[in-house]
Formats: C-alpha cells, sequence, structure tokens
C-alpha cells in the first residue's frame, strides 16, 4: 500500500483539533465553515480529527420538496433527545445566487432546539454540487462524528430527482413522501424508492393517505419481484406537525439499524471507498485545474484547433503522472 506524506501538524491545528474535541461549539462552527470553503488549514485540522470518527450512526432524510422533511428531522431530534441523545443535523440547503452561501439557514430551520447543548444544527449550501448533498457534507459529519454526536441526521435539500448521493453518507435513508401530489411516481423517477430503507408518508391526516401506503406497497413488490431479495422497507405514517409516529419512525430507523449490523465491515468499507474517491476527484481536479492556467498555450492551440483536445489531454495526462 502507498504511504500518505507525513503532513506535520502545526500547533495551532492542535489547538483548534482539541477545542473540537472537547466540545467547543464556536471552534466546531469555524472550522465547518472552513471545510466548506476548502481552507488548506482546516483539512490539516480534520486530519487530526479523523481517528476519532466512525462511531456515530448516520440517517439521511431525503425526498420530494414539500413532502416535511424538516418536520420530520424536527420530530427526530425532539425524540432522540427525550431518550438523552447528542444529536447532530446537517440540513443541505439551496446556494444564495448572491454569497454562494445557505439560503435558509440554521436560525430558521427547528428554533426549538436553538439553545439546546445537545443539539448541534449545521446547514451547508450545495454550491452546485448534485445529488442533494454539499460538497463538504461527509466533512462536516466527520466533524460532528468527532464531537460525540450520535445519531447524526443529514436532510438533503430536496432536488427530487438526483438525491441518491445521501446513501454514500447514511446508514440509514428515510425517504419522505406525502399523499395527494403523485410522490410516489416521483419517487421511482428519482430512484429515491430504490435506496429507500424506511419510507414516510408524511401528512397522513391528509385525504389519500392509506391509498399512498397502498401504491407504495405495490411498487415495493414490483421491485422483489422484479429480480434479487431487496432487504425489507418498512412504511410508516407520520403526522410530523403534531409529532404523530415520529415514535414508530425511530423505532423502524432502530430495527434497519439492528438488520444490517452483520454488513456493518462491509458498509464501512463501502463508505470509505466514496469518501475517499471524492477526495481524489477534488484532489486530482485541483491539479487539472493548476495545470489547465499553466498550459494557457494548449487551450489556445485546441481553441484554434491546432490539435485536438483528446491528444492534449492525453500529454497532459503524462505531465501530470510525472509530478
Amino acid at each position: 500500500m502507498p504511504q500518505p506524506p507525513t503532513v506535520p501538524a502545526d500547533e495551532r491545528a492542535i489547538r483548534i483539533a482539541e477545542a473540537v474535541r472537547a466540545g467547543d461549539v464556536r471552534a466546531a462552527a469555524r472550522l465547518m465553515r472552513d471545510l466548506d470553503d476548502r481552507l488548506a488549514d482546516a483539512q490539516q485540522v480534520l486530519r487530526l480529527l479523523w481517528p476519532l470518527t466512525g462511531r456515530a450512526y448516520v440517517v439521511g432524510v431525503t425526498g420530494n420538496p414539500g413532502a416535511g422533511k424538516s418536520t420530520v428531522v424536527d420530530g427526530l431530534i425532539a425524540h432522540y433527545r427525550r431518550e438523552g441523545r447528542r444529536v447532530g443535523v446537517v440540513s443541505i440547503d439551496p446556494s444564495s445566487p448572491f454569497s454562494g452561501g445557505a439560503l435558509l439557514g440554521d436560525r430558521i430551520r427547528m428554533q426549538r432546539h436553538a439553545t439546546d447543548e445537545g443539539v448541534f444544527i449545521r446547514s451547508l449550501a450545495t454550491r452546485g454540487h448534485l445529488g442533494g448533498l454539499s460538497r463538504s457534507t461527509s466533512e462536516v459529519v466527520a466533524v460532528l462524528d468527532a464531537m460525540g454526536f450520535d445519531p447524526i441526521l443529514v436532510e438533503t435539500v430536496g432536488v427530487g430527482q438526483a438525491e441518491v448521493d445521501v446513501v454514500a453518507q447514511a446508514d440509514t435513508t428515510v425517504v419522505v413522501t406525502v399523499p395527494g401530489l403523485g410522490d410516489e411516481v416521483q419517487a421511482i423517477k428519482a430512484g429515491l424508492l430504490e435506496v429507500a430503507d424506511v419510507l414516510v408518508v408524511n401528512k397522513a391526516d391528509r385525504e389519500g393517505a392509506d391509498r399512498s401506503v397502498r401504491d407504495l406497497m405495490t411498487m415495493l413488490e414490483l421491485r422483489r419481484h422484479s429480480g434479487g431479495e431487496p432487504e425489507p422497507v418498512e412504511i410508516i405514517k407520520t403526522v410530523a406537525l403534531r409529532g404523530e409516529g415520529i415514535a414508530e419512525l425511530a423505532a423502524a430507523i432502530g430495527r434497519h439499524r439492528q438488520r444490517i449490523q452483520p454488513m456493518g465491515e462491509a458498509r464501512r468499507r463501502r463508505r470509505a471507498a466514496d469518501e475517499l474517491r471524492a477526495a481524489l476527484l477534488e484532489h486530482i481536479g485541483q491539479r487539472i485545474a493548476q495545470l489547465l492556467r499553466t498550459h494557457a498555450d494548449v487551450v489556445e492551440a485546441v481553441a484554434a484547433r491546432q490539435v485536438d483536445p483528446f491528444s492534449a489531454a492525453e500529454a497532459l495526462v503524462q505531465e501530470l503522472v510525472k509530478v
């Protein structure tokens, strides 16, 4: 196995890592901001914290816009806090077209938990990242993990068509739908039905909730007959605004956790591979961007049709390998 280069940690990075490990909320918030801004110093702190991670159970909450994901997450926070557990939350919001930051932000979401020291809520902007997650989601989850928060709830932005990335982050994926909006069909289009470990029909006091449950059961049965033996998927009805069904949802998440325990090592390896792949792609992307800046003449040659982009790419790759 190739040995990674040794990066000596400076005293400032060590101090920040110790503060985060001790539960300093301000230090953690600054670190998360710097990680989202891709600052090298923040990466150094995360390296120091990495041995402390891998202990928290991560629950992904995804679904279509308007399904009530934030209300479901809010209900789960309250449920886990009653059990005495410290809860971390990562909410992925759309990016502001002006600042690039999260449009909704921490203060608008889940106000009743804002002063609870046992809850840490962080909003992240997608910054153009597809798949319903922010590019720094896994790093923020790692910081919360190192601080001892467990479980960690990751709520996606709700783009509706490409949120399956949540599976790479989550141990249990909860897909939230509502009756009467055709969400069952939308779930199939988005691939959300395939990634669901628990399905939630929220706003179940609306007309058509029972029909939505039946439709989802039919779709799960069709999936079962289409090949293979997928894991069982529970369907839970909730009225999250009133807290109804949240305890049943938490119990279903717990049952899924028990079912996957024998596969824990395989899932950990899969997540490690996903994290390593993302880090490699970002690192290589930065190297490529630098290479293009230093070889503007090659770009001009391609633009002038003096060389084709395929031959130019092969030549640049050879130089990239040498570095």
